[in-house]
This record gives C-alpha cells, sequence and structure tokens, in this order.
C-alpha cells in the first residue's frame, strides 16, 4: 500500500473509532492503542505535508489560534420556538395548526430540549466545511477551529447524502466534565464556572482551540435544513443522520397523536434527572416536512414546531434589600438582594421583582424568606412569600430615581416607573451609549460597556455622537488603556461608519424599537428623514407598527436633542439611508400577490418565492381576498385548496407559473 492509501486508512479507522467511542458509547479498542494509531498517523502526515486534509483526526486536538470571530450570516435562517407551560396551550397551538391545514391526520416528533449552545455545522461534500453559533438567529460567530475539537462531531461523514445542508444542534458539558472542570479548578484555589450551559458556550469562543480540545463537551444534533433532502419527515431526518455518523439523541419518539405527546413529557418530566446533561422541556415538531412548508413561520418561529418547559426548579431564601436599577430608557427595575441559594446548577443572589405593583401584589417585605425559580429556567424571580419575616414592614417603593433624585413618573396603563431626566441621569446616558455599541446595532469593536462608563465618568462622552469626536491622546489616559488598545478603539468607531441603515435605527435606542421594528421601518421609509417627518397615523400604517411603537417614535423624533445628535452623526458619515440590493429582473407581477403551497419538481420553495419577487410580486403566507395566484404543487394542503376555490382565487402549476415568467 502507498503512503497516501495507508494515510486515508488511518483516518478511516480513527473516525471510526472515534465515532465508535463519543457516539455509540462502544469502544472496540483501549485508549493506548487509539493514541498509538493517532502517534502513527501524525507522525506519516508531519513527513508527507503534501496530504494534508484540514479534517484528518490528527486536526482534532486543536492548536489554531482565533482572536477575531468572524460575523457570518446563515443561509438558513435560526428561528427561535415559541414556548408552552401547560397541556392547555399544547392544545391551542394544536387547533391553531389543524386550522391551518384542514384536519389532517397529524403525526409529531418529540424531543428533549437540552440546555447547551445552538450551533449550525455545514458540510459539503460530506466534510464539515463551517460552524456557526446562532447569533441573533441572522447571523452568528464561526466557531469552525473550536468545534472540529468536539470529538463526537464527524469531520467525515458516512453513506449517501447530499452535496451540501447544514445541521442543528446543541453543543452541551455533560454533568461529569463539569463536575471534574470545577474540581480541578478547586484544587488549585481558582473559582468554580457557576453552570454547564455557560461554560460550554464560553468554550466555544476561546481564541486558542487546543484548550477547547481539553474540555470534555459533546454535540446532540437534532434538524437537517437544506434542498432536496432525501428524506419526507423529521423523525426520518433524525434517523438519517444518525446513519451519517451524527450523535442523535436516542430519547426521541415518534407520536401518533396529542396524547402520545403528553405521554412523552410526563414521562421525561420525571425521569430527566437520570439524564447526564441538562435538559429544560421537550420540543415537538410536525413530522411531516410538507406539512411544516404548508405552516411556515411567524416573525420569530416556525408554526410548526412548539417548546413545552417543565415547571421550574423552586427554593426559598431570605430577602436581605431591595435596591432600583436604571436602565437606559429611565425604566426603574426592582432587584431583590437575596442570601446566595443553588438554584438550577447556579449560585442565585439576585432575583427580579419586575415592578411596583408585583411588590404590592405578593406583599413582599425585606426580611421575609421567599420562594425564588428561574423564569424560563434563565431569569431567577420571586414568585412567593414562603415566611412572613420577624418585625417585617410593608415595602414602600422609591418616588426619586436612585441616581439622580429626580421625581420619578409612571405614565397611565403601564406598569413601569420612569426618572425622565432622559439627558441628565447618569445610567441612561451610559446605557444608551452601551446599547449603541453592541454587536447587534453598531458593533464597534475595541469599545466595552466598561470603558463607555470610563469616557463618560472622564467627560469625553454625553451621548454617542461624541464617539466619533474622539482622539487616540484623550483615552491614552484611561485605565487600563495602551497605545495599541486605544488606536483599536478609534478604528472600531471608524469603522461603524460602514453599519448599514436598519441596525443604525436600532442603535439609536428608541424605545419600543427592537431589531425586527427597525428593519420594518427601513425598509419602508428608506433613510431616516422620512421616519422623522412621519405622522403617527402613517407610522401606524406600517406592518406590525402599533400605537405604542408610532407614538415613541414620534417623541423620539419631536425631541431637538436627539435631532441634533442625528445631525451629528449624518456630517460624520453614519448611514441613515437604506441601501437595496436590486435583484428583482422584471416587474412582471407588479401589484400582484401569490401563495405558495405543496412540493415542486423544478423549483424548491425557497426559489419559487425568489422568483416572485424578482419579478416584482409579493408572497403571502395565507390566502386571503388580496391573494391573486394560489402556485399548487403536489400534496398541496387542502384547507388552502378549499379556501382558493371560496375565494375564486386563480390555481396555477409550476409550468403555469413558468410560462408566465417566460422561461
Amino acid at each position: 500500500m502507498d503512503i497516501q492509501s495507508t494515510i486515508q486508512s488511518l483516518r478511516e479507522e480513527l473516525n471510526q473509532h472515534n465515532h465508535n467511542y463519543y457516539v455509540l458509547d462502544k469502544p472496540t479498542i483501549s485508549d493506548f492503542e487509539f493514541d498509538q494509531l493517532l502517534k502513527k498517523l501524525q507522525d506519516l502526515e508531519t513527513q508527507h505535508p503534501e496530504f494534508f486534509d484540514e479534517n484528518s483526526p490528527t486536526q482534532r486536538v486543536g492548536g489554531s489560534i482565533t482572536k477575531n470571530f468572524n460575523t457570518v450570516t446563515h443561509e438558513h435562517r435560526m428561528y427561535s420556538l415559541d414556548n408552552s407551560y401547560s397541556t392547555e396551550d399544547l392544545m391551542d397551538w394544536e387547533i391553531r395548526i389543524q386550522k391551518i391545514l384542514g384536519n389532517v391526520d397529524l403525526e409529531y416528533t418529540c424531543e428533549l430540549k437540552y440546555d447547551g449552545a445552538s450551533i449550525s455545522i455545514t458540510y459539503e461534500n460530506g466534510k464539515l466545511k463551517k460552524a456557526v453559533t446562532r447569533g441573533d438567529g441572522f447571523q452568528g460567530d464561526e466557531v469552525t477551529n473550536n468545534v472540529k475539537t468536539i470529538r463526537s462531531i464527524p469531520l467525515q461523514l458516512k453513506g449517501n447524502y447530499p452535496p451540501k445542508f447544514d445541521i442543528r444542534g446543541e453543543i452541551i458539558l455533560p454533568f461529569s466534565g463539569f463536575e471534574k472542570m470545577n474540581q480541578e479548578l478547586i484544587e488549585i484555589g481558582e473559582t468554580p464556572y457557576s453552570n454547564p450551559r455557560n461554560t460550554a458556550s464560553g468554550s466555544l469562543k476561546l481564541q486558542n482551540s487546543a484548550e477547547v480540545a481539553k474540555r470534555p463537551l459533546d454535540c446532540l444534533l437534532y434538524f437537517i435544513v437544506g434542498n432536496n433532502l432525501p428524506f419526507k419527515t423529521q423523525f426520518e431526518g433524525l434517523e438519517t443522520a444518525r446513519k451519517w455518523g451524527f450523535k442523535v439523541p436516542t430519547q426521541a419518539k415518534l407520536a401518533k397523536n396529542m396524547q402520545e405527546v403528553l405521554e412523552f413529557i410526563t414521562y421525561w418530566d420525571v425521569h430527566r434527572h437520570d439524564l447526564p446533561y441538562e435538559t429544560d422541556g421537550v420540543v415537538i415538531k410536525v413530522n411531516s416536512l410538507q406539512h411544516q412548508d404548508e405552516l411556515g413561520y411567524t416573525a420569530k418561529s416556525p408554526r410548526w414546531a412548539m417548546a413545552y418547559k417543565f415547571k421550574s426548579e423552586q427554593v426559598s431564601t431570605r430577602l436581605n434589600s431591595i435596591s432600583y436599577q436604571v436602565g437606559r430608557t429611565g425604566a426603574i427595575t426592582p432587584v431583590a438582594n437575596l442570601e446566595p441559594v443553588q438554584l438550577a446548577g447556579t449560585i442565585v443572589k439576585r432575583a427580579s421583582l419586575h415592578n411596583a405593583d408585583q411588590i404590592e401584589k405578593l406583599d413582599i417585605r425585606i426580611g421575609d424568606k421567599v420562594f425564588v425559580e428561574k423564569g424560563g429556567e434563565i431569569i431567577p424571580k420571586i414568585i412567593a412569600v414562603a415566611e412572613r419575616g420577624n418585625e417585617s414592614f410593608p415595602t414602600v417603593y422609591i418616588t426619586n430615581c436612585p441616581e439622580c433624585q429626580t421625581a420619578l413618573e409612571r405614565k397611565e396603563g403601564e406598569a413601569n416607573h420612569y426618572c425622565p431626566n432622559f439627558y441628565g441621569c447618569p445610567p441612561q446616558i451610559v446605557g444608551r451609549i452601551q446599547h449603541y455599541i453592541t454587536r447587534k446595532a453598531m458593533d464597534i469593536e475595541g469599545l466595552g460597556g466598561e470603558t463607555v462608563a470610563l469616557l463618560y465618568q472622564n467627560g469625553l462622552v454625553k451621548n454617542y455622537a461624541d464617539l466619533y469626536d474622539l482622539k487616540i491622546e484623550q483615552i491614552l489616559p484611561l485605565e487600563r488603556m495602551a497605545q495599541k488598545s486605544a488606536e483599536n478603539l478609534i478604528n472600531g468607531i471608524e469603522k461603524s461608519k460602514e453599519v448599514p441603515f436598519e441596525r443604525v435605527l436600532y442603535a439609536l435606542g428608541i424605545r419600543y424599537v427592537g431589531e425586527t421594528v427597525a428593519k420594518k421601518l427601513a425598509k419602508h421609509y428608506k433613510n431616516i428623514d422620512a421616519i422623522a417627518n412621519a405622522s403617527l397615523m402613517d407610522l401606524i400604517l406600517v406592518d406590525e407598527i402599533g400605537d405604542k411603537i408610532a407614538q415613541s417614535v414620534i417623541e423620539f423624533f419631536e425631541n431637538i436633542e436627539n435631532r441634533i445628535t442625528i445631525e451629528r452623526l449624518k456630517a460624520v458619515g453614519i448611514q441613515f439611508e437604506l441601501v437595496e440590493k436590486n435583484t428583482q429582473v422584471s416587474d412582471k407581477f407588479a401589484g400582484k400577490t401569490f401563495v405558495v403551497s405543496g412540493v415542486f419538481e423544478k423549483f424548491s420553495r425557497d426559489d419559487l418565492k425568489k422568483a416572485i419577487e424578482d419579478n416584482g410580486g409579493k408572497v403571502g403566507s395565507s390566502i386571503s381576498t388580496k391573494t391573486d395566484y394560489v402556485v399548487a404543487g403536489e400534496n398541496m394542503g387542502p384547507a388552502k385548496l378549499e379556501k382558493a376555490n371560496q375565494l375564486k382565487i386563480a390555481i396555477i402549476s409550476e409550468d403555469d407559473f413558468l410560462g408566465m415568467i417566460g422561461n
């Protein structure tokens, strides 16, 4: 056998042993024998660098350094899931989807919801090509080198796989590995990690992949996305992924009806504590991929999936004091300072009290023993008083801002108190600038929240426009600021001038204008002046913009200081106009709305929708009187067919559509 063949044979053998050990949990050789084979391969690869392969088993030990993780746009968006907490929630969900599909017989795939760091891994021609964190669902950080060190993730697939696809999963840290890591830290006098999930997530952003390789991370895969996939259901997809070499949890079950879904939930609500890793619920998915296509997505979540969250763990502890925080919008948040207590794998010292109404409703008093739970397993909150403290007095909510002493206001119909000192209250000023520099907003590299606070305290910035006037010599005297870091900060500020308008609009920090709303406004109005001059009624008529958001936008632009700030930002070159990529090839479908339903031969559903938009048309998610055409493929949803016929809407085939675009 020649050298290249020997190297390839060793790689295949080691890949199989990795799979046996880390995926199947059925090793067939000892660790010593594995290490000997690996060393033999390493020696051969060193002697023959012409046969280097980035996906060789020898590359799993890491060693590459990543100083800056590139932001990558997901080819297929990573949606979040809607949550349910009761049987009634799930029944209501089934009624909603049956209404769309037309009372068809539904099967569901039930999978445990693992508490880890979400990841999307791209494979091309069977090789691991790219791994990207979830990020905001639209884009995330590329962490390919670090993910390659996780031994349960195959570098080379087996069997018959598509030329390209993405697979989604959770990178987790099993309890045993987490405890071992913490024990090692305790032995050397270091602070142990707080919980497995955060430790797994943080591991993905370590700069040295060799350090990641030392951590006992695992990866559980659960969903494949791509074109022309060789299966028709979610459950078949899980079985297929397992055959290709992925570690797919065996707990997943195919449920024939909602009753079987509820039985699965009841079983795992008890037995989840026997699992070797954290899980906080069950994900229920409509099994048929065709039905998933028919149901589609809301702005944030797939309609065909629902996460059932197990009841949160509760503990009792003493309330020592209440402090009040001021947010960037002036909202006051009361915070409970607690006697430290262990809760759901973390030490909890503080919990949210939400607002004055909640404190009054629960009659929470300093010195009380209170019940604490993690809301949705994330943010601790007080849910009830367990035992009244000795000599307790009713809590009197503060009347003045704890930072600037301004009298607080509370608008009718709102739960929160607000400090109205928008331009003079330090936490609001600093908070707005800190929001402005975040990754989802202006993404100013080299500038963090602590540095913003330092800049403000030293009188260098009073609003985000001041950032663009900073000079290196002004920031060098700041604490922990060296020449290189000062240069990086200035360069990061300069680069932020390239950020697109929709993110700039979000960065301005207009109350109630989050990422999604900012994109809607930017797309509708195209530039900042059009938004600034829009009337209340104009804004309300924009898709998904309600009274509250519209009023907030009006108030923001009525403020003279905000207008002055925007003019200053314009002067330094910030992008206040939408740059649209024009992919339109014709306006044949201008003013026409299409609904796509069924399975197609010549187009994928996404390509069909793109062809409609490229020719000036609009794609609707459901059939209504505004629909002009329904493009019907094989197995069109019966509910859509019935509604189209009732409304006498033209139903066209894939070939009819091709004829309409003249192709």
